[in-house]
């Protein structure tokens, strides 16, 4: 790696070191140790539910509910579905194996990567860091993690926790900027667990790519959410509502924009701001004094959305609902914009903010043409009581995840992938997709025969048996 230039890389490099040389050890480990930590930071979890609440409220003054819902009851769920599945993952699993090979078996054993890197975002810290490191442990792996620094509470009580539940040579956290970020992913991790926006996924995807590390980047997109003719109006209008305003709207699942049949827009724009006023106040000072509603994490994040809610409307949009921004307090509240032109910011950026941007379409066709014409999002929802239009909107659309007839609820599904794909991301988490990710599937063929059939095969060739079993073989394969 060269010479390390200053006293926080040279830790890093002694805690990476440190790893490498006691990885064989946390590999021999069975089912029964790996669930024992993994419960061991399941239970601390919880015994720091409180801390927890408040350093979310510090960092991004989010909720207690949400808290629950997403950092907290997240992380403890995806502990519990791993302790209770763990030992059947990691049970080898016998394959058959191909005549050419006759009396030998096969199987593919899961076995550790290795030293693993979790790099995680600021708008979930404990759930996008803490999950990560449990599919690590889960598959007898080496963590260190580094949590963003634009949320430094959430990332100091996380370095707390894990400090607490685990050994530096098994699981550590290092804090730090963007300098610390690189300093990791140029280092030769076995693995590299990114979450976060595309552009820096290419750097981390770069930084790997020199030491031919494996990635998993959890990255983001444009969501496209379709709202045909034949939905539920209201349950569409309340879920979209929901999910876009939820840790106001910094989540990589939440929908960026909706597409409407034109002949059902102001109906659905009016119930969403309904649902705005229910879940979080009928005034703008209401929905500015609601503890349920999330404020923007920085002031540079702020004004790059407050920058995209401008161009909009200097370029015509006009704001169907909402509106309200304060600096200060980085504080937009949940805003639905309409007739908003193409060459408006707004539809080029994933906007990882409260607004939602609603345009139309008058066949179901225009939608997908629309929507394919753009990089694949993380996630799609569909709005629709017509089976047939949805399976079309499944068959003809691509996306990392899709939920149908409600927002984002495919990701607290542990039995089913959770990622990305092409432009917002490659690999999977959650339950044993998670597990897999952080494994090396390693097949092996053991050979018990006395005179196993490859014998047949070895030179000099010809005679009939080989000639037979060779023109079998062109059969076979």
């Amino acid at each position: 790696m060269g010479e390390i230039a200053n006293p926080q890389s040279a830790d890093i490099q002694r805690i990476f070191d440190l790893q490498k040389q006691h990885q064989w050890a946390v590999a021999r480990t069975d089912h029964r140790q790996r669930k024992a930590k993994l419960m061991h930071l399941h239970d601390t979890v919880l015994r720091y539910e409180n801390e927890i609440r408040a350093a979310l409220w510090q960092d991004l003054r989010k909720g207690e509910t949400e808290t629950s819902i997403s950092e907290i009851g997240a992380v403890c769920g995806e502990i519990r579905h791993t302790c209770r599945h763990l030992q059947s993952w990691m049970t080898p699993k016998r394959v058959i194996t191909p005549i050419v090979a006759f009396g030998a078996n096969s199987e593919i054993r899961y076995e550790p990567r290795g030293v693993c890197l979790v790099l995680s975002p600021w708008n979930f810290p404990f759930n996008l860091t803490l999950i990560p490191i449990v599919s690590a442990v889960a598959a007898g792996n080496t963590v260190i993690a580094k949590a963003s620094e634009h949320a430094p509470a959430s990332a100091a009580l996380m370095k707390k926790i894990v400090e607490e539940c685990f050994p530096p040579e098994e699981v550590a956290m290092v804090e730090g900027d963007a300098n610390v970020a690189r300093t990791l992913t140029s280092m030769p991790f076995d693995h590299i667990f990114f979450t976060g926006g595309p552009e820096i996924g290419k750097h981390v995807m770069a930084a790997a790519a020199l030491n031919l590390t494996s990635v998993t980047l959890e990255l983001g997109g444009k969501n496209p959410t379709f709202v045909h003719d034949s939905a539920d109006l209201d349950n569409a209008a309340a879920k979209i509502a929901w999910v876009k305003a939820f840790n106001a709207g910094q989540m990589c699942t939440a929908p960026d924009y909706v597409l409407v049949d034109e002949k059902l827009r102001d109906k659905l724009v009016a119930r969403i701001g309904d649902k705005f006023s229910q879940f979080y106040g009928h005034t703008p000072e209401a929905r500015r004094q609601s503890p349920d509603y999330c404020r923007l994490i920085h002031p540079q994040h702020y004004q790059r959305v407050k920058a995209l809610l401008d161009d909009a409307v200097s370029l015509g949009a006009k704001i169907a609902w909402g509106g309200a921004c304060i600096a200060e307090e980085k504080f937009i509240e949940p805003t639905i914009l309409i007739d908003i032109p193409e060459n408006a910011k707004i539809w080029q950026e994933e906007i990882f903010g409260p607004l939602l941007p609603v345009r139309t379409y008058q066949t179901i066709e225009q939608a997908l043409t629309y929507v394919n014409a753009r990089p694949k999002p993380l996630a799609a929802y569909i709005f629709s009581t017509n089976r047939r239009v949805t399976d079309q909107i499944l068959a003809e659309t691509r996306s990392g995840g899709v939920t149908v007839n409600d927002c984002s609820t495919h990701f607290y599904n542990f039995e089913l992938p959770f990622g990305g794909v092409n432009y917002s991301g490659m690999g999977s988490c959650h339950g044993e997709f998670g597990f897999k990710q952080f494994s090396h599937e390693r097949g092996v063929l053991r050979q018990f025969r006395l005179f196993p059939t490859t014998n047949l095969l070895l030179p000099p060739y010809g005679g009939k048996i080989a000639s037979t079993i060779l023109y079998g073989l062109k059969r076979l394969f």
